[in-house]
């Protein structure tokens, strides 16, 4: 850990010109310090625009002439999104970019004048004096096919929020207006899809056969056969539901929407599923994580997006702090704290892996004995959720090891650790 800070710190020298800025949504402010965090330009604004960008970059140019200053290392304090504009923009002129941590600037800026105060020039100096301090960290761009495949991922999410939303939604009318349907349904199918598309209501499918309800549903749903035994069902209960029958145009209307914002995200997501898996299939990487028994096609999606490459990282353990999975502990004195996960990294990488563990528990004879040994052994036993959390680690061990050495996955070869431990118990 601190020879990691030692070598920021070394990057910050006599010859560097280090400028903090402040990111905002149309206005930033920067300014440029020593090596000894001493001012050396105050704090002044640039806009959000490709003008604004340039006349940053100038003053950079200008401010290295000027203090003599052969190196310049810019930082910012990662806001949103707005930064990664002038992100790309800087490292297409081959100037590196840092972040600091947010966290750091509010607990920092304090220091010189022991006020709350919070504005956007005092923010640009505190960044600024915290990257000379080596309390900075390089963001990864991602570009080309790396960046798309995140752009993708990030698309499904959001389809696959939206597709809960307006399940909820659709839930909601059935409930109102036809609470009986999930007595003879279990989710949203092809058939239940075509019932709330062609006769939503409780009325309009009493007077019908099972027959005639069974060919509308087939014909509205593309079903490949024919269902006249749920429809029966249907037909039965519909006879004595308690739904609501006022405004039956409006409640028609409603779930129409609702049902053609539905079959639209189905498809949109059926679309954005194929197009990412011909994404991932064309990486360098996809055959040693694809060899990974118990590993989805999602799941590699999500790792190579929230990752970028496993080969850009020197260690596993730059992954595992990028999820969040190093530990953290409370100790004092002869107090000793329970160790936990820090949390400080990518939420969705840490989801990604957790949910990523039970498939693989259930398909992976060699991770299964790993995860039987963490939760039997005799010393230290873990409990069921804190191996699959150890698990995780080792699963980002054991992708970087894949795709740094250009190996296929090896059960018996990764267990070997496992040989040692148990020789040391």
């Amino acid at each position: 850990m601190n020879s990691k800070v030692n070598h920021k710190i070394n990057q910050v020298t006599e010859q560097t010109l280090v400028v903090g800025i402040d990111i905002a949504k149309y206005k930033h402010y920067a300014t440029f310090v020593d090596e000894r965090g001493r001012e050396m330009k105050k704090a002044f604004p640039f806009l959000q625009t490709i003008e604004g960008f340039e006349a940053l970059y100038e003053a950079i140019l200008d401010g290295m002439k000027e203090h003599g200053k052969s190196n310049v290392l810019v930082g910012v304090e990662p806001t949103g999104h707005y930064w990664l504009n002038l992100a790309y923009f800087l490292e297409d002129r081959g100037i590196p970019l840092v972040v600091v941590n947010a966290m750091h600037v509010k607990r920092v800026k304090e220091l010189d004048d022991n006020l709350q105060t919070k504005n956007d020039k005092k923010d640009a100096l505190t960044i600024a004096r915290l990257m000379k301090d080596g309390r900075f960290s390089h963001p990864k761009l991602l570009r080309d096919q790396a960046a798309d495949i995140r752009a993708g991922y990030s698309i499904e999410e959001a389809l696959i929020k939206e597709r809960s939303a307006l399940k909820n939604k659709l839930h909601r009318w059935i409930d109102k207006y036809f609470p009986e349907l999930f007595q003879v349904f279990s989710d949203f199918g092809a058939m239940v899809l075509a019932v709330l598309e062609e006769t939503p209501l409780p009325a309009d499918i009493v007077d019908m056969t099972p027959a005639e309800l069974a060919d509308i549903c087939a014909d509205a749903g593309r079903m490949k056969q024919r269902r006249p035994k749920k429809a029966a069902e249907l037909i039965q209960v519909a006879q004595s539901s308690i739904g609501v029958t006022v405004a039956p145009w409006g409640a028609r209307r409603e779930i129409a929407s609702l049902v053609r914002q539905y079959r639209l995200i189905e498809e949109e997501l059926e679309s954005i599923k194929a197009e990412l898996d011909a994404l991932i299939t064309q990486t360098t990487e996809y055959e040693f994580l694809a060899s990974v028994p118990g590993i989805a096609h999602r799941t590699i999606a999500g790792l190579l997006a929230e990752v970028g490459s496993f080969t850009d990282y020197e260690s596993p353990r730059q992954l595992i702090k990028l999820a969040g999975l190093t530990l953290r502990e409370n100790s004092s004195g002869t107090h000793k704290g329970q160790k936990k996960i820090s949390k400080r990294g990518r939420k969705r990488l840490r989801a990604i892996l957790f949910k990523a563990i039970r498939p693989i528990l259930r398909n992976n004879p060699a991770f299964l004995k790993l995860h039987e040994y963490y939760t039997q052994r005799s010393e230290n036993p873990l409990r069921k959720k804190q191996s699959m959390v150890v698990l995780c680690s080792k699963l980002l061990k054991v992708l970087h090891t894949l795709c740094t050495k250009k190996r296929r996955f090896d059960g018996e070869h990764m267990l070997t650790d496992l040989h040692c431990l148990q020789l040391a118990s």
